[in-house]
């Protein structure tokens, strides 16, 4: 580790019932760096206004500012044309925008959406809704023995019927990081529109969507260092276009009249209804920068480090199961000790100061493909050390002498 990650997070140096903080938790939301919170309180108690349409100095420095967030976002992801970037409540919000306002205008009685057996919540519900309300099927990819997406299954499962392929990039609960450009190479040749779900791709390593084809594209800032409460949609200018307003209210219109009716906004503000986060998109930003100051490099080899450490670790414990253990994935680990609920290893884990998720992490149809009701996650995020792994196995080791 040659970034001095502890100078900027403070919450590495906290303490969590007496012991020292090991916060592997990182996969529900990332801890924050010094930048993010400077950029939102500098906001909140020194430039406090509205942003667009403001004439006054304090607006017009706020909105150049949030403007400027978006270019960030469309460095990030390599998008080639700010206005294709919309900003979200986050992931969910985005993705039911598209399966609210693209699936609304594209899907019909007989369509199938193809998701897979990895997807998070957010990325099955929303689809299910608008199959309900079109007439579409939800189709999902099945899984291989080792929790790796089953590619001969996905060949056969896309049809003339497809229309919408949407997955996650990575797995939130394995950690399993899905083969999504032969998927998207396979899916294009069938004419089939794609979207990605990068909540747990975007923190690990570098996204270009160009590179990937992909149609659209979401993520969350919570999951990359920033605050919660604001995300990205990203979507093909001409797809974006085209599709009607996900939401209505202020900013996203250009006229309105009770007699005549309303008319949108251009791009991107025709889906950016309402007031939004200033302080969010700020700390967003910074969190951005953030990013691109540490570099990717550093990131990915600091994942790669804690990835094969913690495995070897856990695995030299008795009865611990990594579910996807030979998977091509991030330092994210679903596991489970044998003889011990996820919920009493999660209670002990707490009271030596690690602080780890148990439960179906909003992938039940994933639980029920690993046989399992809930498991323990273990999600590393690069500010964590080789001597949280330490205390991690240390306390796995405790609820084994306690239970066993």
């Amino acid at each position: 580790m040659s970034f001095a990650w502890i100078d900027s997070f403070p919450m590495l140096s906290e303490t969590m019932n007496g012991k020292r903080l090991a916060y592997l938790d990182s996969a529900a939301t990332a801890l924050k760096p010094l930048p993010v919170v400077a950029a939102m309180s500098d906001y909140l108690l020194k430039h406090t206004s509205n942003v667009h349409r403001g004439i006054y100095r304090l607006s017009e420095e706020n909105t150049s500012a949030y403007e400027v967030v978006r270019d960030q976002v469309a460095e990030f992801i390599h998008a080639p044309a700010r206005e294709s970037v919309i900003f979200t409540k986050g992931t969910t919000d985005a993705i039911n925008a598209v399966a609210s306002s693209w699936g609304r205008t594209h899907l019909k009685s007989g369509d199938e959406i193809l998701i897979t057996d990895l997807e998070h919540h957010a990325n099955i519900v929303p689809w299910q809704m608008i199959a309900e309300a079109t007439g579409a099927k939800v189709v999902s990819v099945p899984l291989t023995a080792d929790y790796q997406i089953d590619l001969h299954a996905f060949h056969k499962l896309l049809t003339p019927k497809t229309k919408m392929l949407a997955m996650t990039m990575v797995s939130n609960t394995l950690g399993v990081i899905v083969p999504v450009q032969e998927m998207i190479s396979a899916a294009k040749k069938h004419g089939v529109t794609v979207l990605l779900d990068a909540a747990q791709a975007a923190p690990h390593f570098e996204i270009n969507v160009q590179a990937l084809g992909c149609d659209f594209l979401v993520f969350s800032g919570h999951k990359v260092f920033g605050p919660n409460g604001v995300g990205v949609l990203w979507g093909k200018k001409e797809l974006l276009e085209a599709m009607p307003p996900y939401q209505g209210g202020g900013n996203m219109i250009s006229t309105v009249s009770i007699e005549t009716g309303t008319t949108w906004n251009k791009l991107p503000e025709k889906f950016e209804a309402g007031t939004p986060v200033i302080a969010e998109v700020l700390g967003f930003g910074a969190a951005l920068k953030f990013v691109k100051a540490v570099g990717w490099k550093e990131i990915e080899a600091q994942d790669h480090v804690l990835k094969t450490a913690a495995t070897e670790a856990l695995l030299n414990i008795p009865g611990v199961k990594i579910f996807g253990e030979k998977a091509h994935k991030v330092a994210t680990f679903g596991f489970e000790v044998a003889g011990i609920h996820p919920q009493d290893l999660g209670s002990v884990l707490d009271k030596e100061g690690v602080a780890i998720r148990t439960g179906h992490h909003c992938t039940q149809p994933l639980m029920a493909r690993c046989g399992v009701t809930a498991m323990a996650r273990a999600s590393f995020g690069p500010y964590n050390t080789l001597t949280v792994i330490q205390q991690l196995t240390s306390a796995i080791e405790k609820a084994r002498r306690l239970f066993l």
